[in-house]
């Protein structure tokens, strides 16, 4: 007898095939049997402790969030319930270059800093003890949290470029001496070495977009060399993004490396309606043999830092120096000036208009009237970085829906909320990304099937992320699972009210334990670091 089992489900299994009705079991942590149509076909149908009644559900792997900010959320929050209550069974961390390990002491405290709007965690923030140092340590505190209990749902990790050039030369806006690149090698292969699945960079945030194409090749060619991939959020996603896709391309195919295109969309007025262009130059590269895939998030804004936008000459040596500029006349107008006329590089090339600029979050909570307006000014910006010691985050109003569907559609595509769980008022796409596809995408106006939709956020991330036991529904597959009403499934979450949890998902199992059962969120900590699979 097992464990449990689903009966009569309509199973959508991730491999994009059409449903089948099914009996499926589960024991010990994995899918040990799916008995097709048992009832109809009067045959032995499996037994155990436990059943549910599926009739109506659809039952499916678990969602792979395939670009996640949930980096010390995991280790703060044990109920996670704006992931686990979506579906997601699985997360990737270490995104945009930026995350906590490896680190040394200063680095430690210069990416606190640098990173508070996405992640909380400042310098002045004693709830949490950012003890580890190394990849493999931060890994193991994720298996260990809470109490040795562990994590809401697994994560993978990337090792953040930007946070390893930081590591090796500090916040210097040049070329890295052969000693420096050396280092940088050194911290990437020791990173893959201990677990992370590849490596990330952010190229429009500092440290890590002061990195020369070559330097990123030589990185890369460490990443392929262990089986992994890079995640490049690139040099742009406005002015010049097809050349910034056309680069990242290049750049993996002379390293050798495979390539997962962050949040790969085309923002700002100058790309409306240019989609087709971007997916005919990745069909190009997928015809030549480029190993390649990419994420999106099903919204049109963006969601990022106020510091973000500022011209990297302006963040060169790091928060403290940012902070120096700002309160200095001369170089606040500097920074305007390219703000407002040439269009900073922190802004993807293009001049800013504030009134597509919404403050999400403040990390000074006196500052909390601020968050919902849109800035009207750099002056008003300037104001509220140096108020909030560079801890705001916004939300820019800058995408369009045209291409937000096209990209969804491409043979590549896989699902990731890019979801920043701090501020009073954050992105929706946190707490609604995964329903969201199901709901609208799918049932309300039929953009992708359910099927294509299901092996978009399950098969091919696990395929990514070279595991080769999950994704699918399938007899000995680890049973991270999600059972949802294909009729109801919905994202609660809007912009008005963002952490409204979804409705339409009873159930959500990872590792074969209910994270999430009858719609609630359980006492159940059953995630654990997922560390690369060894070539």
């Amino acid at each position: 007898m097992w464990d449990l089992v689903f009966r009569d489900a309509e199973v959508v299994d991730g491999s994009g095939a059409p449903s089948y009705r099914a009996d499926v079991a589960v024991d010990d942590g994995r899918i040990v049997s799916v008995v097709r149509e048992a009832a109809a076909a009067g045959c032995q149908r499996p037994t155990a402790t436990r059943s549910v009644d599926a009739e109506g559900l659809v039952l499916s792997p678990g969602f792979v969030d395939m670009h996640a900010h949930s980096d010390l959320a995991l280790l703060r929050d044990p109920d996670h319930s704006a992931k686990a209550a979506q579906g997601v069974t699985l997360e990737v961390l270490g995104q945009d270059g930026l995350s906590y390990a490896p680190v040394d002491d200063r680095t430690r405290e210069e990416v606190r800093r640098a990173i508070t709007g996405w992640n909380g965690g400042g310098p002045d923030d004693t709830s949490l003890d950012l003890d580890w140092r190394t990849v493999g340590e931060y890994l193991d505190r994720l298996d260990t949290a809470h109490g040795g209990e562990g994590i809401a749902v697994n994560a993978a990790y990337l090792v953040p470029q930007g946070t390893v050039r930081m590591y090796a030369m500090g916040w210097a806006d040049r070329p890295a001496t052969p000693a420096e690149l050396d280092r940088m090698r050194r911290l990437v292969a020791e990173g893959l070495e201990q677990g992370a699945v590849g490596m990330s960079s952010g190229l429009t945030y500092t440290p890590g977009m002061y990195a020369p194409d070559g330097e990123l090749t030589e990185l890369c060619r460490v990443v392929a060399s262990y089986g992994g991939y890079y995640c490049p959020h690139h040099r742009s996603y406005g002015a010049g993004a097809l050349r910034a896709y056309e680069e990242m391309i290049a750049l993996t195919r002379e390293a050798g490396c495979a390539l997962h295109l962050a949040h790969a969309t085309l923002n700002f007025g100058e790309n409306a309606g240019r989609a087709p262009e971007l997916l005919a130059l990745l069909d190009r590269a997928l015809d030549a043999g480029a190993d390649l895939s990419l994420d999106t998030y099903p919204y049109t804004p963006g969601c990022t830092t106020l510091l973000a936008l500022l011209p990297s000459w302006a963040q060169e040596g790091g928060p403290a120096a940012v902070l120096g500029r700002l309160a200095d006349g001369a170089a606040a107008e500097r920074i305007r000036h390219d703000l407002e006329v040439t269009g900073s590089d922190g802004c993807h090339g293009v001049p800013v208009e504030w009134a597509t600029v919404e403050v999400s979050g403040v990390a000074d909570p006196s500052l909390a009237d601020r968050v919902g307006r849109r800035l009207g000014s750099w002056a008003e910006a300037r104001e509220l970085l140096l108020a909030d010691r560079l801890g705001t985050t916004i939300l820019q109003h800058v995408g369009h829906e045209e291409n937000v569907r096209a990209i969804m559609r491409h043979r590549v595509h896989t699902g990731g909320s890019d979801g920043i769980l701090q501020g009073a008022k954050p992105h929706p796409r946190a707490y609604g990304t995964f329903p969201e596809y199901l709901g609208r995408y799918v049932r309300e106006e039929g953009v992708l099937s359910l099927e294509e939709c299901v092996a978009h956020l399950t098969s091919r991330p696990a395929a990514r992320l070279r595991l080769p036991d999950r994704g699918l529904v399938r007899e000995g597959y680890v049973a991270d699972l999600v059972l949802f009403d294909p009729e109801t499934v919905a994202a609660g979450a809007t912009y008005d009210a963002p952490r409204t949890l979804p409705v339409g998902i009873p159930h959500v199992l990872v590792g074969g334990r209910f994270v999430i059962e009858d719609g609630r969120r359980t006492d159940v900590l059953a995630g654990r670091a997922i560390r690369r699979t060894p070539v």
